[in-house]
This record gives C-alpha cells, sequence and structure tokens, in this order.
C-alpha cells in the first residue's frame, strides 16, 4: 500500500466552494491488474481505514484507490468540520441535496479513474456516506453528466454501495425520462447494494427505498442483499458477498 497527497490541483472547484481533498491510499494488485475501483470511506473517517481492509481480500487483480474526503462543517454534526464527501443534515429521502458537494467529490472520483488504461474495468465503491456518493456517481454515469450539466466521461463497470443511501433520489426519475441513452446505460450497469436490518446509522429502511428509487428508472443490474442483525459495520458474510459479485461482475481471472 502507498500513499500520497492532494495538492492544490486536486481540489474541486465550484462556483462558490474550493474542496481540498485529503491524502489517497493506493492498494496495488498483487496479480494481473484488470481492473481499478475507487472506494470511498464514511462520514468522519479516512482512506486508509479501508485500505488496510481492502489489502486483505482475495481479489488479486484489482487496484483499490482510497481517497480521504475533504474536512468541512456538516449540519448533521451542528456545523462541526470533519471529512465529509458533501454536506447532510438529514439522512433521509426528505432530506436537502448538497449538489455541489456531490458534485466535487464524485468528479474527484472520476479523476482518479481517468488515468487508468483503456483495458482495465474501473468502478466505484464505498461505506455510508462513500455509498452515497457510488450512488450518484452511478446516476452522473447514466445520465451522462453532474448534477450542474457538465459532461461525466467515465464509463463505470461496477458500483458497490453498503450501508448507503442514494442521494437525489426525488428528481431522479424526471431526469432519467428525458434521456432513451441514459435507460438503456442504466440496464447494464451492475450495482450491489448491502444493508444491515439492524443499522441505526443509515436505516435499512433507506438503503431499501434506495434500491426500489433505482429499479424504478431502469437500474435493472441491481441487486439489494439484507444482512440480519448486522449494524452500520461490515461482516465477513458482507465482504465474501462483495468480493464474488465482483469476480462474476468484471470477469476477473483467477490469480
Amino acid at each position: 500500500m502507498n500513499y500520497n497527497n492532494s495538492g492544490i490541483g486536486s481540489g474541486s472547484r465550484t462556483s462558490s466552494r474550493t474542496f481540498e481533498f485529503g491524502r489517497t491510499y493506493v492498494v496495488r494488485p498483487k496479480g494481473k491488474h484488470q481492473a481499478t475501483i475507487v472506494w470511498l470511506h464514511g462520514l468522519g473517517d479516512k482512506g486508509s481505514s479501508w485500505a488496510q481492509l481492502l489489502e486483505t481480500l482475495p481479489l488479486t487483480n484489482i487496484k483499490w484507490i482510497c481517497p480521504t474526503a475533504p474536512s468541512r462543517p456538516v449540519a448533521l454534526f451542528g456545523g462541526f468540520p470533519c471529512t465529509a464527501w458533501f454536506d447532510v443534515g438529514e439522512i433521509s429521502e426528505e432530506g436537502p441535496d448538497d449538489v455541489e458537494g456531490l458534485d466535487a467529490s464524485a468528479a474527484h472520483v472520476a479523476n482518479l479513474l481517468s488515468t487508468e488504461p483503456a483495458d482495465i474495468k474501473v468502478g466505484v465503491g464505498g461505506f455510508s456516506m462513500g455509498a452515497a456518493i457510488a450512488l450518484y456517481s452511478a446516476t452522473c454515469r447514466t445520465l451522462g453528466q453532474y448534477g450542474n450539466g457538465n459532461p461525466y466521461q467515465v464509463n463505470l463497470s461496477a458500483v458497490v454501495g453498503l450501508s448507503g443511501w442514494l442521494p437525489c433520489s426525488r428528481t431522479l426519475r424526471s431526469r432519467m425520462e428525458r434521456s432513451y441513452d441514459a435507460v438503456r446505460r442504466a440496464a447494464s450497469l451492475p450495482i450491489l447494494l448491502c444493508h444491515g436490518s439492524a443499522d441505526d446509522v443509515v436505516a435499512h429502511n433507506h438503503g431499501e427505498k434506495s434500491a426500489q428509487a433505482l429499479n424504478s428508472v431502469g437500474f435493472r443490474n441491481l441487486v439489494f442483499r439484507t444482512y440480519n442483525g448486522m449494524g452500520h459495520y461490515t461482516i465477513p458474510e458482507e465482504t465474501r458477498e462483495v468480493c464474488t459479485w465482483l469476480t462474476t461482475k468484471l470477469g476477473l481471472e483467477g490469480s
């Protein structure tokens, strides 16, 4: 595993805010490099936490890129600053969406993947708030643009969301209905969503509703898994499911 610091050029500049992303950790493939996945941590965490876990997985053909979110005031914590991919006041379908922050983080992910070789399949995954960015990236990919209208140009091959939710779900249907190409791309994008039934941070109901919202607008290649008794964390059973699913969907060879 190695890492680098993001410089000024790594910040995503928008009309009113500049986001400086933290340290990025990279887990190199132990076998033939076939796929690269950006994996995003949850609220208040950092990239190194997940890099250490991902390094132990039996997925020797995957390169993992684990960035660290910018530190910013978070409304959910009364404005207290912590690492966050976007601002959030409440975790629900009814809360306001920080489209500016969502776009900045999705663009950072796309930028990290944009330099991968053409023959390498790319994907994005994450936990909790990181899963929210992964799902937001999936919608940007299918729509061909970010929330601000700028073009999204990364061809994602797989998306994984653990214990997360779908941002901007209220406007997704109307945006999807304007584009036949978006519906076609949605139908072919593999998505795996996993959630614990005892999650007391992001309720299982939010994860389930997110899966239903995606499925209803054309994301047909979607699997939603429930883990009975699991809280807001991961367990070996879930990790094995992710490994098996990625191996199949990305067509990974054995080491």
